[in-house]
């Protein structure tokens, strides 16, 4: 994949670090750089559309519950 891709993903946003993660079910992991609004959704699954922007990085656009 290359950078810059836009992606609409569906997992669970845990707090890991500065970024939230999202994982994913096929256990696959993305960063999340998202505004800290988002930080009440810790620990439910989630909806998440954004843009790659660096190896495992989503510029957020859009997270709502899924």
């Amino acid at each position: 994949m290359s950078r810059g891709t836009r992606h609409e993903l569906i997992g669970i946003l845990l707090g890991d670090g500065p970024f939230p993660v999202l994982r994913v079910a096929d256990g696959g992991k993305w960063r999340l750089d998202c505004p800290r609004s988002c930080r009440h959704l810790l620990g439910e699954k989630v909806r998440v559309v954004g843009t790659r922007s660096d190896f495992d990085m989503l510029d957020v656009e859009r997270i709502e519950p899924a």
